[in-house]
C-alpha cells in the first residue's frame, strides 16, 4: 500500500485541503522514464494561470489524454508552520498516476499537482485575483508536500523588524563565493557569479584573499585566492571589483545585508596583521558602508552595509578598538575539519576532509545535526523573546558548511559533492527540519557550494523560506494580524 501523505504548512496563513483528484494518463511509461531521467530530486515551480476553475487537466505532465478516475471533497485544516499527516494514500493504481490537491485559503481555492514522475509540482491560483501565493516541494520518496510562501529573493530581509539579530535569522551563504571562473579542479566551488548570488538571496560571501604586495601600506591589492591556487585560469582576480559589485547591489536594495567572512590564503610571507592592516586603511573605512564593530548586529544596524566577519587574528592598535573588545566579528582560527566548534562569534560545522565518496553521507550527517543544533536556539529578539529596552545579547552565528573536496578523487571535487549534498539537505529542511517544534526553527547561516546551477536556486528558498516564522513571531508580538486576509507575507514573487 502507498504511504500516506504528509503536508507541511510553512506559510503564516492556514491552508485547508478541500479537493483530491487522482488522474491517469495514456504514455505514462515513457513520460516517467524521460522525467525521472532530467527531473531535480525536488523543486520549485512558480505558475500563474487566470481564472481557471475547469476541471479538465492544465498541468503539462498530465498530457493530452489524462482522465480523472476518483475525485473526494475532503477537510483537513492545517495550521501555520503546523505538519500534517493524512489517510490520503500518494497513490492508488500506479506509481504514475497524477494526486491533484485543491487548497482553499480565505475563500480562494489554488491548485497542486504531484506526481511521482516529476517529483514536484507548482500550486495554480483558481481565481482572477488570487489574495496569496504558494509554492510547493513534493518530496515523492516520503510522500511529503511543503508549501511555502514565495519570496523575492532579491529582498528578502524588507519585512523583518530591524530589532532582529542576524543570529535570528536563516541565512544562505556561498563558499569560496567568487570562485565561479575556469580554474584548477577543486578550486572552482560556484556555478554562478556573486552579482547572481545577490540577487538570488545569497547573504553571506566566504572570500579567502592574498596582500599582492604586503610590506607596502600604501599598496591595497588584495588577490582572490582558494588554498594556495588563483581562482581563475585566465588572470588574476582582486577583491575591489567584488567589494564594488556588493556595494552597488545594496545600493539597490538597502534593506538587505550582507556579511562579508574574509580569511588569509595563498602563498607568500604575509601576515594576518597586515591583512588586517590593509583592509582597516583601506576596505573597511566608511562606518555607512561597512559594519564593523566586534558584536553580532541587529538586521536595522547593519542593513544597505557589508557585515566584517574576519578569519584572520588582529594586531595591537585594532585589538584596542571599541574599548578593548577589537574589530569585527571574530571566527579566526575555528578547529579545523570540525563537525562542531563554538569560537569568538560562531558556532561552526566545517568539515571539509571527504576523502572518499562513500564518505559524503557523513558529511550530510554533520550538515543535518547543526542545522537540528540551529534550530533548537531561541534568539533574543527585543520585544520578542527578550526585553525591549535591556535585550539579552544574540548568541553565535551557526555556520553550516555544506562543501567539502578532495583534489585527489574527481568524484570527491565540489561540484560532484554539492550534486548530491544540495538536494539532500533541501530534502531534509522540507521534510525533517524542526518538526516536533522547540527553538525557533531557524537554519543558520547555510554555506554552499555550486548553487544556483542551471538556474536551480531550491535550497536557497528553502533557506530563506523559514525567516517566514520569525516575521510572524514579530508581527504577533506587534498585534499585527499576519497572513489574515490577504496580509503581510504571503503575496509575492520568486525572483
Amino acid at each position: 500500500m502507498a504511504p500516506s501523505l504528509t503536508i507541511r504548512n510553512i506559510t503564516s496563513t492556514p491552508l485547508e485541503l478541500k479537493v483530491i483528484e487522482r488522474y491517469e494518463k495514456a504514455g505514462t511509461t515513457r513520460i516517467a522514464n524521460v522525467t525521472s531521467t532530467f527531473g531535480h530530486i525536488t523543486g520549485f515551480v512558480s505558475r500563474s494561470v487566470g481564472n481557471s476553475t475547469s476541471s479538465v487537466p492544465s498541468a503539462p505532465s498530465l498530457g493530452l489524454h489524462a482522465e480523472s478516475f476518483n475525485q473526494q471533497e475532503v477537510s483537513i485544516r492545517i495550521e501555520p508552520f503546523q505538519t500534517k499527516t493524512t489517510d490520503i494514500p500518494t497513490t492508488e493504481r500506479s506509481a504514475t498516476e497524477v494526486l491533484r490537491l485543491t487548497f482553499e485559503s480565505h475563500g480562494q481555492r489554488y491548485r497542486l499537482d504531484a506526481t511521482a514522475a516529476t517529483k514536484s509540482q507548482s500550486f495554480t491560483p483558481l481565481v482572477a485575483d488570487p489574495k496569496h501565493q504558494y509554492t510547493g516541494i513534493f518530496v515523492p520518496q516520503d510522500s511529503h508536500l511543503s508549501i511555502y510562501s514565495p519570496t523575492n529573493l532579491s529582498s528578502w530581509m524588507k519585512d523583518l523588524k530591524d530589532a532582529t539579530p542576524l543570529s535570528a535569522l536563516s541565512i544562505p551563504g556561498t563558499h569560496n563565493s567568487p570562485t565561479h571562473y575556469k580554474a584548477l579542479p577543486s578550486v572552482r566551488c560556484q556555478a554562478v557569479s556573486p552579482k547572481e548570488q545577490l540577487e538570488n538571496g545569497i547573504r553571506f560571501f566566504d572570500i579567502r584573499v592574498q596582500p599582492e604586495n604586503p610590506t607596502d601600506p600604501t599598496n591595497d591589492a588584495l588577490i582572490l585566492v582558494h588554498g594556495v591556487f588563483p581562482i581563475s585560469l585566465t588572470g588574476t582576480k582582486h577583491l575591489r571589483p567584488l567589494i564594488s559589485t556588493t556595494l552597488a547591489f545594496l545600493a539597490a536594495n538597502p534593506s538587505e545585508t550582507v556579511i562579508m567572512s574574509l580569511k588569509r590564503e595563498g602563498t607568500g610571507p604575509s601576515t594576518d596583521a597586515q591583512l588586517a592592516t590593509i583592509l582597516h586603511t583601506h576596505y573597511a573605512t566608511s562606518p555607512a558602508l561597512w559594519h564593523t564593530a566586534p558584536l553580532i548586529p541587529s538586521l536595522g544596524a547593519a542593513r544597505g552595509k557589508m557585515v566584517l566577519m574576519r578569519r584572520f587574528t588582529l594586531p595591537p592598535e585594532l585589538q584596542e578598538l571599541n574599548d578593548g573588545r577589537g574589530w569585527g566579528l571574530n571566527a579566526e582560527n575555528w578547529a579545523y575539519n570540525t563537525a562542531h566548534d563554538v569560537h569568538g562569534d560562531v558556532c561552526v560545522q566545517d568539515f571539509c576532509e571527504v576523502l572518499e565518496a562513500v564518505n559524503i553521507d557523513a558529511k550530510i550527517a554533520y550538515t543535518t545535526d547543526h542545522l537540528a543544533a540551529a534550530a533548537k536556539v531561541v534568539s533574543p529578539v527585543p520585544g520578542v523573546t527578550t526585553d525591549a529596552r535591556n535585550p539579552v545579547p544574540p548568541g553565535p552565528l551557526y555556520l553550516n558548511f555544506l562543501s567539502a573536496s578532495n583534489f585527489w578523487r574527481a568524484g570527491c571535487w565540489p561540484e560532484r559533492i554539492a550534486a548530491r549534498l544540495n538536494p539532500a539537505v533541501t530534502g531534509y529542511l522540507c521534510v525533517k527540519h524542526h518538526v516536533g517544534g522547540g527553538g525557533d526553527g531557524g537554519r543558520g547561516v547555510v554555506v554552499c557550494d555550486w548553487v544556483g546551477e542551471g538556474g536551480d536556486w531550491d535550497l536557497v528558498r528553502c533557506v530563506v523560506g523559514m525567516n517566514r516564522k520569525m516575521e510572524w513571531k514579530e508581527a504577533e508580538e506587534g498585534g499585527e494580524r499576519v497572513g489574515e486576509g490577504g496580509g503581510k507575507g504571503d503575496k509575492g514573487g520568486d525572483s
